[in-house]
């Protein structure tokens, strides 16, 4: 299945608050029962493990309404490993429909913080709306705020997975949810490559690991 470059209708500025909340709730069920904030408690533990970490400061890159690394800090808690995070979007939400204690606006591709900043720079969902070189140039910069490493979940590409999507939509609330869920998938890269992309990039070295429900959960080390 060839990848297909979209243009998902949430990245759109003229999408109304109502209807962006309404498809925020769709991607907060996603998350929640698709492996999303699974897959992001995953990243987070590993990482911290591998560098002894029981404590780490964390940059939230195009967090949306923070709902998946907000749900992977609380269970990390009550495995005592405390995680602090600053949530980073290019737009803001309302306080009430943001899950992120901390928000800052600003421009995943051109991170408006000094070098090593933050232990880990995190991404969900993130990095299929790039195209390969804008991947490259987002792990440069994200390894550059970073001290440790960058930690992506994002979905793996295959007709089977676009086939559970559609099979999905009645669950959806949003009508966006239904078209992004589809564009989302077929744009999404495979395994082999986001592992060139990473190769690509100034990491000095990366691993990969494919999870539930068409997950992908890639480290990039510093």
């Amino acid at each position: 299945m060839k990848r297909v470059p979209q243009h998902e209708i949430l990245d759109s500025d003229e999408v109304g608050p109502e209807l962006a909340a309404e498809t925020l709730r769709d991607l907060r069920w996603v998350n929640r029962w698709c492996g999303g904030v699974r897959t992001t408690t995953d990243l987070l533990r590993r990482a911290m493990r591998a560098r002894n970490l029981r404590t780490a400061s964390v940059l939230e890159v195009a967090a949306g309404d923070g709902y998946s690394i907000a749900e992977a800090t609380r269970r990390l808690r009550a495995e005592r490993l405390q995680i602090e995070v600053l949530c980073l979007d290019r737009r803001m939400l309302p306080p009430q429909a943001n899950c992120c204690e901390r928000v800052v606006e600003g421009d995943a591709l051109a991170l408006p913080f000094p070098p090593e900043s933050f232990d880990f720079v995190s991404c969900g969902l993130f990095v299929h709306h790039l195209a390969p070189a804008q991947g490259i140039q987002f792990l440069n910069g994200a390894l550059a705020v970073a001290r440790h490493a960058v930690l992506m979940n994002d979905l793996r590409r295959s007709r089977l997975h676009l086939a559970l999507v559609y099979a999905g939509w009645p669950l959806f609330r949003s009508p966006i949810s239904r078209i992004d869920g589809a564009m989302s998938v077929r744009q999404a890269y495979t395994p082999r490559e986001l592992r060139e992309i990473m190769q690509q990039s100034r990491a000095t070295s990366s691993e990969l690991r494919t999870g539930f429900l068409f997950r992908m959960a890639a480290i990039a080390w510093k």
